[in-house]
């Protein structure tokens, strides 16, 4: 016979927990970039990226739009796919620490590991789906 653990008991809560916590950030963010769009496009310009309206609006679809889909667990395990590629990417253009130095070094630093920690999750997140607890369940 098998032993079941606490973690296969609460699997699908746990996932839901785990979506939950993944997305709020993408969220959050997502919505401040679309109250403050044209911000937003100004920042992305300032960062020295191409077509800056184009960059923000890709940013505030990723953020706000798939990060409800996968909070809601819709179509999740694409998604997952999807935002981790974009979060690995962001880490690479926009936290690039090792061209600067001191204090803002260590905070891009952080905010680039942050993102390969984050994207991390969410191939998890691809790998084991949803849970019972999404709209893909249903």
């Amino acid at each position: 016979m098998r032993h079941t653990t606490l973690f296969e008991n609460y699997k699908n809560e746990l996932l839901l927990v785990a979506r939950v916590l993944l997305m709020a950030l993408f969220v959050i963010f997502g919505w401040g970039k679309l109250l403050d769009f044209s911000g937003t496009a100004a920042y992305m310009e300032t960062a020295g990226l191409p077509l800056p309206t184009l960059a923000a609006a890709s940013a505030l679809i990723m953020e706000l739009f798939v990060g409800i889909a996968i909070l809601i667990g819709f179509y999740t395990r694409p998604l997952a796919l999807l935002l981790a590629i974009y979060t690995v990417v962001t880490a690479l253009i926009g936290h690039r620490f090792w061209l600067l130095a001191d204090t803002a070094r260590i905070e891009a630093m952080i905010n680039f590991y942050k993102n390969f920690s984050i994207a991390g999750g969410l191939l998890l997140l691809c790998i084991t789906g949803p849970g019972k607890y999404s709209v893909d369940r249903r």
